[in-house]
Formats: C-alpha cells, sequence, structure tokens
C-alpha cells in the first residue's frame, strides 16, 4: 500500500508536459527544442530498412522496453501511408554516435553505426519515459545529436568473492545498455574462487568454486547431504558464458575477463598446489578477506597451465582486451624460494618487482599471439610492461598518469571514488560494505581526464570504469543496491562531454531515472534519498535534526500527522518538538518525491540512541560496514568498525538524568588478511577472561564511567544487549567505546547505545 502511494503521488506530482530540457540519462552532446510534440501510441509503427538484421534488432529491444514500461505494443515493420512511425536507419559500422529528430509527424533515428543506432533507439525510450505512466504519451519536439566522450564506459563486477546468477547479470547487462555503458569487466577469479569452467582443469571449479564463510555460525550449519558445514559458491559453463557473452553483444556491451595473476591465486593452487610458490596450509578454499600471500611460482609448466587456461578464455570471450589483473601481488613467497630465487639468476632479473614484469610481459606475448591485448591493474607498471599494455588505474589516478605519460593507454578506476562498495550514505540501513561514503553526487563529481595531461597524452585515456568488489556484498539484491543509482552518474561522466556535465542538471533528471528503475522492476538504493531523523534531548523535549538526500533535495516536514508534499514546510535547521510527537518527511527534487515518506517518532529513547553507523569511529583505517555472521539464515546486524581499531565516540552524548547505558554488542569472526598490519591491533587488558566494553568520557584516555562485562555476550553468535549503570558529569560530552582482550579473535563490535533516563517522578 505504501509503494502504491508513492507511486500515485509521483504520478500527482509529475509536471503535466515535460520540462524544455530533455530528461535523459546520459545528457546528449547536444539538443534543440523544437515546436510541437510527438503523440505516442500503440498505433505507432518502429520502421526499418529491409534486410537489417541488426537495426530491426534495435527496434525490437525499443519495442518491448515500451511495452514494459509504458504499456504499449508497437509494431516492427513497416507503416502504412500517413501512419505515425519511428523510423530507425544507418548503422552500419562500429560507430557509437546517433541522431535523434522528434516532431508532430514522427521520429527519425540514424546511427552512425549499428551501436549507434541502438542508443539513438534507447534514447527514444528514455525520450517515452520523461514522465511516468502507463499508456500514450506526448513527446516533445527536439533535435539530439550525440556522441561518447570516452570509448570505454564500464562497470566491473566481482563473481569471486560472492557468485551471480546468470539471470542477474543479464540484468545488470540490460541496465548498462539503457544509459550507455558498454564495458562489463567480469572478475572471476580470486583468492576465495575460481568461478570460469576450464575443461582442461576441472579441480579448479571443482575445488575452487566453492567455500565455508568464516565464523563458528557457518562452521555449525551442517549439509545433511555431506555431514561437512554447508559450503557456498558455483561457477559458470561455458554454456553459460557463451550466453552471456552473446546476450552482451546484442546489447553492444563488452564483456572483458579477468584472471588474476600472479597474485589472487589461493583458489588455483589449492586445486593444483604445483602451482604455488610455498605450500598451503589448509586444504580448503578460505572465508578471509584481504591479501594473501600466495602467487604462482614461475616454472614453465605453471606458464603451461596459464596458457592453457588462456587458450580456453580467449575461446569464450571475442574482447579485445583480457584482464589479468595483477593487483596486491605480496613478494613475500618469491624472496623466500630458493626455485624463484635460482629462476631469477638465471634470468638475470634483479628484483622481485621486475620478475613480475617479465611474469606479465610472458603472459602478453601469449595473448598477442592470439589477437589480444593484455590489461591489468597500475602495479603492473612496476616491473615494467612493453607499450601494448593497458592500465586500470585504481590506486587513485596516478597510474593512468604515469601510463599515458610512458605511452600506454589506461582507464580510470580510483579507489574509493568508483569503487561502489563503499557506502552510498552514512545512514544506518546501507547495505554492508566499505565504511566511506561515495555519494552519487561523489562519483558525479570525478573527472575521468587527468588535469596533469596535455593534449598528445589525453587520447591514452580510454575512459572511466567504477568496480563493485563483493567480499561484503553478499547478495544479488544488495549487489543492485550498490550499483543503482550511482551506476547512471558515472554513464553520465563517461558519455557526455565534459561542458555538459552539471550536478544540479543530472539531480533534475534523477527522478525520471527513478521511474524507470521502478518500472523495470530495478533494485536501486532508496536508503540515500530517505529522510531520517537524529535527536538529542533539548529541556522537557527533542532537538531532531532531519537527514538524507544531501546534495540531492528539499525536506518537506508535518508535525501534524498528515502526510509531506510539495507544499509542506521546508527543512532548515534543526526542529524543536515534544517527546511523543511523529514527524512525517519526504525528500522532494523539483516537486517530485524522491523516496517514500518517513515517519520519525520522538520519545526519550529514540533521542538518546545511536546506531553504530551513527557514531564517529576513532579512526579511519580500515573502515567497514560489515554484517554479522550469524544467523546463517535470517536478518543480521550490521556493525560500523575500524578492524585496526574497533573505537567508537557517542559525541556530544549528554548523562543529565541518564542512570544506566545499553549497549547491543555482537562478536565477528576476524577474517581478514592484513599481514604485518595486525600488530596494530592493540586493546587494553582484560580485567575478565571474555573482556569488557569501557565507556569513557571526555575522550578515550577520561576517565571510565561505565564498564559492560562480555561474558553473557560471549555465549552468544549473535546481538546480545548488556546494561551497566553509568557515572559521569552531567552535559553534553563524548563518549568513548572501546573493548578489552587479549586477542583479536573475535572481533567484538558495538550494534547500538541506548543512554537510559530516568524515569519521571510522580508530582
Amino acid at each position: 500500500m505504501i509503494r502504491s502511494l508513492f507511486l500515485a503521488a509521483l504520478l500527482i506530482a509529475a509536471p503535466a508536459a515535460a520540462a524544455e530540457r530533455v530528461s535523459m540519462i546520459p545528457a546528449p552532446a547536444s539538443e534543440a527544442p523544437m515546436a510541437g510534440s510527438f503523440h505516442l501510441t500503440s498505433r505507432t509503427v518502429i520502421s526499418v530498412e529491409a534486410g537489417d538484421p541488426r537495426a530491426r534488432a534495435s527496434a525490437q529491444f525499443l519495442a518491448d522496453l515500451l511495452q514494459r514500461t509504458r504499456g504499449l505494443n508497437l509494431a516492427v515493420g513497416t507503416p502504412k501511408s500517413g501512419e505515425p512511425a519511428i523510423r530507425l536507419a544507418g548503422g552500419q559500422g562500429a560507430g557509437e554516435g546517433y541522431k535523434v529528430a522528434v516532431s508532430p509527424d514522427g521520429i527519425a533515428v540514424t546511427g552512425s553505426g549499428e551501436a549507434g543506432l541502438f542508443y539513438g533507439a534507447v534514447t527514444v525510450w528514455q525520450l517515452a519515459t520523461q514522465t511516468p505512466g502507463r499508456g500514450p504519451v506526448e513527446i516533445p519536439a527536439v533535435t539530439l545529436d550525440d556522441a561518447p566522450r570516452f570509448a570505454w564506459r564500464g562497470l566491473m563486477l566481482d563473481s569471486a568473492r560472492h557468485f551471480q546468477s546468470v539471470d542477474f547479470i543479464k540484468g545488470l547487462i540490460d541496465q548498462m545498455a539503457l544509459v550507455k555503458l558498454n564495458t562489463l569487466q567480469w572478475h572471476l577469479t580470486d583468492d576465495q574462487a575460481w568461478r570460469l569452467e576450464i575443461r582442461k582443469y576441472p579441480r579448479l571449479t571443482e575445488v575452487g568454486a566453492w567455500r565455508v564463510p568464516a565464523g563458528p555460525a557457518a562452521a555449525a550449519d551442517i549439509d545433511p547431504k555431506t555431514g561437512k558445514p554447508r559450503a557456498i559458491g558455483g561457477f559458470y559453463t561455458q554454456a553459460q558464458v557463451r550466453e552471456l557473452v552473446a546476450y552482451a553483444a546484442a546489447r553492444h556491451v563488452t564483456i572483458v575477463p579477468e584472471i588474476e595473476m600472479p597474485g589472487h591465486a589461493l583458489a588455483p593452487i589449492l586445486a593444483y598446489p604445483h602451482l604455488g610458490s610455498a605450500p598451503v596450509p589448509t586444504d580448503n578454499i578460505s572465508g578471509d578477506w584481504g591479501v594473501f600471500p600466495y602467487l604462482y611460482n614461475v616454472e614453465e609448466p605453471t606458464f603451461g597451465f596459464l596458457e592453457d587456461v588462456l587458450a580456453e578464455v580467449t575461446e569464450l570471450f571475442p574482447s579485445r582486451y583480457i584482464h589479468v589483473g595483477g593487483d596486491e601481488a605480496v613478494k613475500d613467497q618469491w624472496r623466500s624460494s630458493p626455485a624463484v630465487q635460482a629462476r631469477m639468476k638465471a634470468l638475470h632479473i634483479g628484483s622481485e618487482a621486475q620478475l613480475q614484469g617479465w611474469f606479465i610481459s610472458r603472459i602478453e606475448q601469449v595473448l598477442n599471439a592470439r589477437g589480444r591485448r593484455l590489461i591489468g591493474w597500475d602495479e603492473i607498471l612496476e616491473g615494467g610492461v612493453a607499450k601494448g599494455a593497458t592500465i586500470t588505474s585504481w590506486r587513485g589516478i596516478d597510474g593512468a598518469i604515469i601510463a599515458a605519460k610512458l605511452g600506454h593507454d589506461a582507464v580510470l578506476s580510483p579507489a574509493p571514488t568508483l569503487y561502489l562498495d563503499n557506502r552510498q550514505s552514512a545512514a544506518p540501513d546501507e547495505p554492508p560494505g566499505r565504511g566511506q561514503v561515495v555519494s552519487l553526487k561523489t562519483v558525479y563529481d570525478f573527472d575521468p581526464m587527468p588535469a596533469a595531461l596535455d593534449d598528445d597524452e589525453r587520447p591514452h585515456i580510454l575512459g572511466v570504469q567504477a568496480n563493485l568488489w563483493t567480499e561484503h556484498v553478499r547478495t544479488e539484491q544488495r549487489a543492485a543496491m550498490m550499483l543503482f543509482p550511482r551506476a547512471a552518474a558515472l554513464a553520465e561522466i563517461a558519455w557526455a562531454p565534459a561542458a555538459r556535465r552539471d550536478w544540479n542538471g543530472f539531480a533534475d533528471r534523477l527522478p525520471a531515472q527513478l521511474a524507470r528503475y521502478r518500472a523495470l522492476g530495478q533494485t536501486y538504493d532508496e536508503t540515500p534519498l530517505e529522510v531520517r531523523g537524529l535527536g538529542d534531548p533539548a529541556g522537557d523535549g527533542a532537538r531532531l535534526a532531519l537527514l538524507g538526500a544531501e546534495g540531492l533535495g528539499e525536506i518537506r516536514y508535518t508535525l501534524d500527522g498528515s502526510a509531506p508534499t510539495p507544499a509542506s514546510p521546508i527543512y532548515a535547521a534543526p526542529l524543536e518538538v515534544k517527546l511523543g510527537a511523529t514527524v512525517r518527511a519526504q525528500a522532494y527534487r523539483a516537486g517530485q518525491a524522491l523516496a517514500p515518506a518517513s515517519a520519525i517518532k520522538v520519545d526519550a529513547r529514540a533521542i538518546r540512541t545511536r546506531r553504530s553507523q551513527e557514531l564517529k569511529s576513532c579512526s579511519e583505517n580500515i573502515l567497514l560496514n560489515l554484517e554479522d555472521d550469524a544467523p546463517v539464515r535470517g536478518e543480521r546486524a550490521r556493525f560500523f568498525i575500524d578492524v585496526l581499531a574497533p573505537c567508537w565516540t557517542y559525541e556530544g552524548a549528554d548523562l543529565s538524568g541518564v542512570s544506566r547505558i545499553e549497549v547491543a554488542v555482537g562478536q565477528l569472526p576476524f577474517n581478514f588478511q592484513i599481514g604485518k598490519d595486525i600488530e596494530k591491533i592493540v586493546f587494553r587488558p582484560p580485567a575478565t577472561p571474555q573482556g569488557e566494553l569501557e565507556v569513557r568520557q571526555g575522550s578515550c584516555q577520561g576517565p571510565v564511567v561505565a564498564v559492560l562485562p562480555l561474558a553473557l555476550a560471549a555465549k552468544s553468535q549473535g546481538v546480545t544487549v548488556l546494561t551497566s549503570e553509568i557515572k559521569g558529569e552531567a552535559g553534553p560530552r563524548d563518549l568513548c567505546f572501546t573493548f578489552t582482550q587479549k586477542t583479536v579473535a573475535p572481533m567484538w563490535a558495538l550494534d547500538r547505545v541506548t543512554l537510559v533516563a530516568e524515569a519521571p517522578r510522580g508530582r
């Protein structure tokens, strides 16, 4: 019912006629409004030239979209004389540019190539869905002349850490095509899994495609068929890969496979131990995250294995590029291996970094012999690689700058800006992931062309790519939430000319894009668009700050229980409200609601409660928004935590009238491969065997005002509520929360903190 009311409100709020500016994402290179409009109905025919199957495919794609989103059933064929038509023409070759001319008499689409004609058809669909609703629609007359800024407009999907279905990937490809993204880098292998069927080496998937998640909860989840802990995972058969490659090609999306080397190789080494540089002390795929030390060795049989693998990979993927990873290859095993050191001496290679360069160069020769080009993460520059190698710059933009100046092509994909596993907002309900906030605006504000490059170097920048790593993204729903709507912002900075980039214009066009997601049933993250409240005591009532849609819209609210409208008061400063009140609030952009309205209840408990995401981390070493490992099935708590320094601050906590503190805590497996950084994790010594949670006032070195023993929580794999008296000075002061313990495991985390006020005395 809430969703239905929300959609109805959108229809009421939508303008009767489209705005002067076309509501498309990405914005076109140029647009010229014309007089009048075209009346699109089911009587309209989509016309293509006879004998042009690719044009007919684009026409059918458009027809299917219009049927799904507007309920219009348009025929693809030859219009009768005087019959309204959308005419698709041209489209021979590889060009991606197109022109669309909308007049009262019809719509003409021409493409500079097959992809251009397809993008022109997609543009017609966007023009037809500038306002939500079903049935016929008026499309304002306009002439668009459009072409992309960059050739590489990409997303990366990590299917190694968590497996996604073929249907999910098809849906992702569809959404990429609808905003003119054209490259899907597919991360298929890593320490935690090998997802691609290689027929010559079946153990890669028999062993490498399955693992038991970390933690005692998963270890206790026994599969009755095997009597062992239940494993998760899966792999893609070669038939499925061919199906996906063809599906993507029909939508002008190229899939670039990534086969990691020489590091991130634990899964294949477990399957075939002779490939490794050192013995592996386990028979099972690890459920740990982080950087493992296991590298391929540099013996000829290992290169024979990699050649065999790449032979099958290149048969499956016709992409010009094959990604070989090359990142985070810790060289300790190479340094300590007599065989590797002997090989270096025989090859007159003076360092392990140069050995990696030699390794990657050998692989490049293999790919070049098959007519392909090698692409890798920016670390491959460190050992020296042939100029034919292309770089994906993830450690900021410096890798791309260096690459371009050295004559290498490059794709910009910098962390954290384009790492979509980061949170989109600081709201407690964001999906688990990395802890830094990378908002829609953060993505949009990124300029893919480094200012440090000159006119001769800029052509080496192929484009831009955002990455979705999935260590902490275990479901397809959450993957979709991480991707959308930020993929729309990426699409615009990848396609639109630099001069057309305008955040306010993009934000004005966002409601139409969100309506398209809803019409297609596409999951996206509404959390940053929803209004949430953060209260503090104020006299006999509360001071309530309204948060949400930062940089995107305005918040409208009511205090009388009625639903907010675009005419409701606009939020400008914290509200003074009485306890027991309910504030209803909703974010709008240009009169259109961005998300359903929120009902924020204000009571003595709510205004003194902070979830971990609403607390401040004392440090920002490895910030994560982590999901609990229990229960195995069902809802789990989410903890905001710096895993190198678990410490939280409740800023400005007022202990006036507070006698007790209530803290919900949980324990997590410490499943992080962090090398020597583990030495940085220091705890105060515990006074009891299981440790305590200590609360200090003023600072983390201030006086202890409460101690909560963890003995009760240690018995549970879920969240445990602990309570204690709290004694401190009245008035707003910071409270610091730290755990005492002997080791890093288990890793304790806060779920929420509530300051319990004394009950009011009777008169």
